[in-house]
């Protein structure tokens, strides 16, 4: 059986450092850093490819696959730039619970 993964939730003080905006391009940087060029979503295949980058070399096919499930809101196989983004957000209990101030700051910064 696999080690469990332990996810240490360094977001807050992400948004802490570059603000809602900033916080949210890197997010964006980071899906472009996942995706699959071609297909323009996070898959299998270009998740699995760049496993390392993360750290997580060790992950075994099923936990990859679970991975993407747990994001996958469409049901498409795979996570698109939202879907990445919001399971990055429901993966830090601490943006959760400042994710309304967040997106309050992002609109202002628009508009």
């Amino acid at each position: 059986m696999a080690d469990a993964i332990v996810f240490e939730d360094f977001f807050p003080a992400m948004v802490d450092k570059l603000g809602a905006e900033g916080f949210m391009k890197e997010l964006c940087n980071g899906f472009r850093l996942l995706m699959d060029g071609e297909k323009g979503m996070i898959t299998f295949e270009s998740l699995k490819r760049n496993l390392a980058l993360l750290g997580l070399q060790d992950m075994d096919d099923d936990e990859v696959v679970c991975m993407l499930r747990e994001g996958d809101l469409n049901g498409d196989g795979g996570l698109d730039e939202m879907e990445f983004c919001t399971l990055m957000f429901r993966l830090s209990p601490a943006l959760m619970k400042s994710s309304k101030s967040l997106l309050e700051e992002a609109l202002v910064t628009e508009v």
